[in-house]
């Protein structure tokens, strides 16, 4: 069997080193600095986020790292080392939403947004990107770009958004905006809270209700792997995504229908009330009786057992008790395969492996039809356990796996 594919994080001085190669390389001259923003995992809450319910995302120690030297007119060029000796270029000036086409769309959309927004001292910027976050895997590998280009962008032309947290939220809109708007990627505000807000050793609680503010609706949450001897694997299970877009839009309608039924402005508020309920088992069974079709009481059924079982995973390591924060992985994994009905082989496979060979728990993340599973394993055993699904993999003639093992990090930083 061939060994799975590890991907390790860059360090500071690897991630600095290659991206300001690139860019001298590129560019012939030095840049301003060097920036980097980290990509993300979700904890658990998932197909949560638009039914204005919990999220709980951690930032990756695997981040894009970004050198940028600001122009002084409004032309933007922009370099990957993925692709070293293609530099894709736009001018800012006149520049409208889907104006710019491929990947450099979502780096130059960003200072799109932010003169957009009226910090029209944002010119043009030169920038080279290294990145280990790996891409179409679902940890944000888009964000990490868009948010590494803000911070990047607030410095070199003073905005004064980047060093807190408040401030931080302006940058958050500008990257949101380039994905939305300019790339055409439809993103909710998860992957970029995450990748801005996120610190070392918490997870990021987001509480997606409308009303609350961008102050209001995160909370940071103890999340320290290391010092419980824990780590996170995640396994990209390179599945091919299966009917995503409209599977997705399938199942968001259907919520939004079954909110009116119910009367409510969001699934959020029945989950709320059941949870405040004497009985929450009773009331949660005369909510789904209310609903016309076993499909949709599944579907119901799922966001929101997922919203509490957000809040009782936080609770759970608030208290160190690994053996429930596992257990509420596995049952929100089984409750996305069975009622949200959106995991694929490939994750229920790998899930699989990873409980049967000593994980507390494990869960398909993201929105499913592919993508990436976690597991929550003792430190030193993510390699071991990767392993095994890549065994099974083969043996069942799925396209290898690649994975990696994750602490709670942080978010955007100035690296150099």
């Amino acid at each position: 069997m061939d060994t799975v594919a590890f991907i390790d994080a860059l360090t500071h001085d690897e991630g600095v080193a290659r991206a300001v190669r690139l860019f001298t390389d590129t560019f012939g001259e030095q840049p301003d600095g060097v920036w980097s923003a980290p990509g993300r995992v979700n904890l658990i809450g998932e197909h949560t986020d638009y039914n204005a319910g919990l999220c709980l995302p951690i930032a990756l120690p695997h981040r894009t790292f970004v050198a940028l030297k600001a122009r002084k007119d409004t032309t933007a060029r922009v370099v990957s080392d993925i692709s070293p000796n293609s530099v894709a270029q736009a001018d800012l000036k006149g520049l409208q939403a889907g104006g710019v086409e491929g990947w450099s769309a979502y780096p130059i959309g960003v200072a799109w947004a932010l003169r957009e927004t009226g910090f029209t001292q944002v010119q043009g910027f030169d920038a080279a990107f290294a990145s280990c976050v790996p891409l179409g895997s679902g940890l944000s590998s888009s964000a990490a770009m868009t948010c590494s280009v803000a911070l990047a962008l607030d410095d070199v032309y003073g905005l004064g958004f980047g060093a807190s947290d408040a401030g931080r939220v302006t940058l958050i809109t500008a990257a949101m905006a380039s994905e939305n708007d300019m790339a055409g990627a439809s993103t909710g505000g998860l992957d970029q809270n995450a990748s801005m807000r996120c610190i070392a050793g918490h997870a990021l609680l987001l509480d997606c209700r409308p009303e609350l503010t961008p102050l209001e609706n995160v909370s940071q949450q103890p999340f320290d792997l290391e010092g419980l001897g824990l780590e996170l694997l995640v396994v990209d299970t390179q599945a091919p995504h299966q009917l995503n877009d409209g599977q997705y839009a399938q199942r968001r309608a259907m919520c939004d229908d079954a909110a009116r039924i119910l009367g409510v402005a969001s699934l959020r508020v029945s989950a709320d009330s059941i949870a405040r309920a004497a009985d929450p088992f009773q009331a949660l069974n005369e909510t789904l009786d209310a609903l016309p079709d076993a499909t949709m009481k599944r579907r119901v059924r799922h966001v929101i057992t997922e919203i509490e079982r957000v809040r009782s995973f936080v609770h759970a390591f608030a208290q160190h008790d690994i053996v429930a924060a596992g257990q509420l992985f596995n049952a929100s994994h089984d409750s996305l395969a069975a009622d949200y009905e959106v995991t694929v082989p490939e994750l229920d496979a790998a899930v699989d492996v990873a409980r049967s060979n000593g994980a507390y728990g494990a869960r398909m993340t993201g929105g499913g039809f592919g993508g990436s599973i976690i597991a929550l394993v003792d430190r030193g055993r993510s390699q071991e356990i990767a392993q095994r699904i890549a065994d099974e993999f083969a043996a069942r003639g799925f396209h290898a796996p690649r994975a990696l093992a994750a602490v709670a990090s942080d978010s955007a930083r100035r690296e150099a």
